[in-house]
C-alpha cells in the first residue's frame, strides 16, 4: 500500500510540473480590429509586467476605439492614446496625461525590434532616464531591411544612446538585413510582444498620409481588442 500511495504522489508531482511547465510556456494572444483589418499580436512571458498590463487593458476595453495618432512610413505605426478617442480632426495627440508608468523590461539581444514587434512607447531620456513605458501607448515596428554600411551607423548610434552597452551581434545584423525593422532603438525601449498575422495591415497603416504631427489625415482606429488566449 506504501508503495502504491508513494507512485501516486509522485505521479501527482509529475502531473503538476508538467501543468505548470505548460503555464510557463503559454504566450497569450491579442487580436486588435483596426480600420484596415486584424492584427494578432502574441505577448512575451519574458516581460511580465508589460504582458499583464496589456491584457488588463484589453481585458476591460480601454483600446476600443483608440487611434493610430502617430505613424511614420517605414519606421512605425503607434496607439494607445485614451486621449484620441474624443480627438477633433487634426488635433495633436500622444501626450494625454497617465496616472502610471512601467519599469523597463529590456531583454537584449533576445528581444529585438525587428519587424512586426510590439513594444512601449516612452517619454525621452531626459527627463525618463529610467525608460520607464508609457501606461498604454505602444508601437508596430515597420522599419526597413538594413544594409552593412546602414547597420554600422545603427550600431554608431546605439553607441551613443548606450555608452556601447548595446552591441549587434552577427545573428542581430543577419535579423535586420534579412526581416528588417528600427535596430537603432534596441536596448532603450520594452519589446513585449511580436505580430503573428496582420503584417499586411500594419503594411498599408504606415503608409498612410499623415499631417504635420505624424497623424494620418484620414482616422484609422482599434474598434476592438480583444483576448484570444
Amino acid at each position: 500500500m506504501k508503495k502504491i500511495l508513494y507512485s501516486l504522489f509522485l505521479a501527482l508531482i509529475a502531473a503538476n510540473i508538467q501543468a505548470q511547465t505548460q503555464i510557463d510556456t503559454l504566450r497569450h494572444e491579442v487580436l486588435l480590429e483596426t480600420d484596415s483589418g486584424n492584427i494578432r499580436i502574441q505577448l512575451y512571458n519574458e516581460t511580465p509586467l508589460h504582458r499583464d498590463n496589456f491584457l488588463r487593458l484589453v481585458r476591460s476595453g480601454a483600446y476600443d476605439g483608440v487611434l493610430f495618432h502617430r505613424v511614420i512610413k517605414d519606421f512605425m505605426i503607434q496607439t494607445g492614446d485614451m486621449g484620441s478617442k474624443t480627438a477633433k480632426p487634426g488635433q495633436a495627440l500622444g501626450d494625454t496625461p497617465e496616472s502610471y508608468s512601467l519599469p523597463a523590461e529590456i531583454h537584449y539581444p533576445e528581444l529585438l525590434h525587428r519587424r512586426g514587434a510590439v513594444a512601449a512607447a516612452r517619454e525621452g531620456d531626459d527627463v525618463n532616464p529610467k525608460r520607464e513605458s508609457s501606461a498604454s501607448q505602444f508601437y508596430i515596428v515597420w522599419g526597413i531591411r538594413f544594409s552593412d554600411g546602414q547597420l554600422d551607423w545603427a550600431q554608431e548610434r546605439l553607441n551613443a544612446h548606450t555608452d556601447s552597452t548595446v552591441q549587434m551581434t552577427p545573428e542581430v545584423r543577419r535579423i535586420y538585413k534579412e526581416v528588417g525593422g528600427t535596430p537603432h532603438l534596441d536596448g532603450q525601449y520594452t519589446v513585449f510582444g511580436q505580430v503573428l498575422e496582420g503584417m499586411d495591415v500594419v503594411e498599408h497603416i504606415q503608409q498612410q498620409p499623415v499631417d504635420a504631427n505624424d497623424r494620418p489625415l484620414t482616422d484609422v482606429h482599434v474598434r476592438k481588442a480583444s483576448v484570444l488566449k
